[in-house]
């Protein structure tokens, strides 16, 4: 019997963000155990807290989707932290968290009621070659004079990322997922009018159930590190995602130093204990 935390991230209401499973105290689990039960889940993510390894870490979490494990994503950061937190987890330092997974270590502060992530290094950066742009631009049926720049934006998922001329041009979007190819992680960006409550709209297509995440933190991540880095966006501003599939996410993106946080509020849904 495990504990079991669901927890609603980049939302101040339930049903509004990205929901997460959380399995608590799963060293004893064995890696087909776990894939098992993120399949059983159909979530985009799952994850799995377990005793650190690493001594400058407070707990480590595996993250798995319905088909693989990932060394990291973002929405599954932030709800662990709150998983864990609420949980009674205390961090060796007041105000920050360290969580160690297979990006290594990721920290974590905790601002007001949001929590925020510092977004990790880039495994894949730069250019995305014609061909693929191709079929990427194929499947979101979109204009390619609407398509303002593309690049990799790979922090573990395996991104490509798009910037449109607007916003609208992004909630106007209908893909055909099929003709992606191999570029099964592929995210969408463009600005909203000045004065907007939001400065961005950002949709993610995936493999995942559904095609469309809700509200993801390793894509806001790596787009953020793109248009903050090339000044089309500025040091701090909120991301909305979700719209279309009546969801309401809202990132909240910062640069501090050399560190880009991406943070949201969290929300505990569901608790109680599953018996694996």
């Amino acid at each position: 019997m495990h504990q079991f935390s669901q927890i609603d991230v980049f939302a101040s209401a339930i049903t509004e963000g990205n929901p997460l499973a959380v399995v608590h105290d799963a060293d004893e689990l064995t890696d087909e155990q776990m894939a098992a039960f993120a399949r059983w889940t159909n979530l985009a993510e799952t994850t799995f807290l377990l005793q650190t390894t690493n001594p400058d870490a407070d707990y480590r979490v595996r993250i798995f989707n319905t088909q693989r494990e990932l060394p990291f994503a973002g929405h599954p950061t932030l709800g662990s932290a709150r998983a864990w937190l609420e949980a009674g987890g205390t961090p060796r330092t007041p105000g920050e968290i360290v969580q160690e997974c297979g990006a290594g270590n990721i920290r974590i502060r905790q601002d007001g009621l949001r929590l925020a992530f510092a977004a990790p290094p880039l495994i894949r950066d730069g250019a995305v070659d014609d061909a693929d742009l191709k079929q990427v631009i194929d499947g979101l049926g979109v204009d390619p004079a609407r398509v303002v720049d593309a690049k990799w934006a790979d922090n573990g998922p395996g991104w490509v990322a798009v910037l449109l001329d607007s916003a609208q041009t992004v909630l106007d979007l209908v893909p055909d997922q099929s003709l992606f190819g191999e570029n099964d992680h592929v995210g969408v960006v463009g600005p909203h009018p000045a004065g907007s409550d939001t400065a961005f709209e950002i949709r993610a297509f995936t493999s995942s159930p559904g095609g469309e995440d809700p509200v993801t933190g390793s894509l806001n991540a790596s787009i953020a590190q793109w248009l903050i880095g090339t000044g089309r966006a500025p040091s701090s501003y909120v991301a909305a995602q979700g719209t279309v599939i009546g969801r309401r996410g809202r990132i909240h993106v910062d640069q501090v130093g050399e560190d880009i946080w991406i943070g949201g509020e969290t929300v505990v849904g569901i608790s109680g204990t599953v018996e694996l």
